[in-house]
């Protein structure tokens, strides 16, 4: 099995594989629904922290070495050279990922087991003005999580109000409701 991650914008690209020998290969199962992943808070945090600092400190100093050996073996199908022509847009735009150490981030795809055995996760850091979107996948590799897929972007931090319609010339933009002008009080007796 090969993973390909495209996002859009700063959307970054990891590719990982899977590596089985024929022998170990199982038949194909039914569609097996993701479960929920066995791992507290802490873990958690640590295996997003982790994996975006190791990314953080590979587009500081262009060397991507370090962040391809932490990878699962399927991750270091990607050669050093390889990740560096992938993230070279971000390293480019000098993104500081360095606040991931101390911003929590929020999960919008809660830690689960995926049926190929990955643990799965997806979320954000709510930085501004930025937020840094992510979606990560870990292999299982010597009773510890390895990163195995990583796929980044970089979004608004808040929701954006539409711009102001445009009045026709010679018009003017009225609200459709307005409050009614205050009445002056009655004196007291």
């Amino acid at each position: 099995m090969t993973l390909r991650w495209l996002s859009a914008g700063l959307g970054l690209l990891i590719l990982g594989a899977a590596v089985t020998s024929s022998a170990q290969q199982t038949p194909p199962q039914p569609h097996q629904a993701p479960k929920p992943a066995n791992i507290d808070r802490n873990g958690v945090l640590m295996l997003i922290r982790s994996t975006l600092l190791a990314l953080d400190h590979a587009n500081k100093t262009g060397n991507y070495t370090v962040l391809r050996d932490l990878g699962a073996p399927g991750f270091q199908v990607n050669t050093a050279a390889r990740l560096a022509e992938i993230f070279a847009k971000q390293r480019g735009d000098k993104l500081d990922l360095s606040g991931v150490a101390v911003i929590d981030p929020q999960l919008s795809l809660l830690p689960q087991i995926e049926p190929n055995g990955l643990l799965h996760m997806a979320g954000f850091f709510p930085s501004v003005p930025s937020q840094v979107n992510f979606e990560l996948l870990f292999a299982p590799v010597e009773g510890q999580w390895r990163a195995f897929g990583v796929s980044l972007s970089v979004g608004q931090s808040a929701p954006v109000a539409p711009a102001a319609p445009e009045a026709p010339p010679g018009k003017a933009v009225v609200s459709q409701k307005q409050a009614p002008p205050p009445k002056p009080s009655a004196p007291a007796k």
